[in-house]
């Protein structure tokens, strides 16, 4: 192999690894705006959770109400 041969070999890799690196960065800031993705969607869920169930007594009060108001016409 020539020296130039190498020089362009060498060249090549050094753009390789210039590659790889940027990638690597590139990564690293996808897996962080992947973790706080994660966190916003355990956190709506928990959300979610805590609206349903508030509906949940929403819906339960009012068919309370309805007994209440049937027993009072049927007297």
């Amino acid at each position: 192999m020539s020296a130039i041969d190498s020089e362009m070999l060498a060249q090549q890799v050094s753009g390789i690894n210039e590659k790889v690196a940027a990638l690597e960065q590139r990564m690293a800031e996808v897996e962080k705006v992947n973790s706080r993705l994660e966190q916003a969607a355990l956190t709506t869920g928990r959300a979610l959770r805590e609206i349903s169930g508030h509906w949940d007594a929403v819906y339960e009060a009012m068919r309370r109400i309805e007994k209440v108001d049937s027993a009072e016409e049927s007297t």
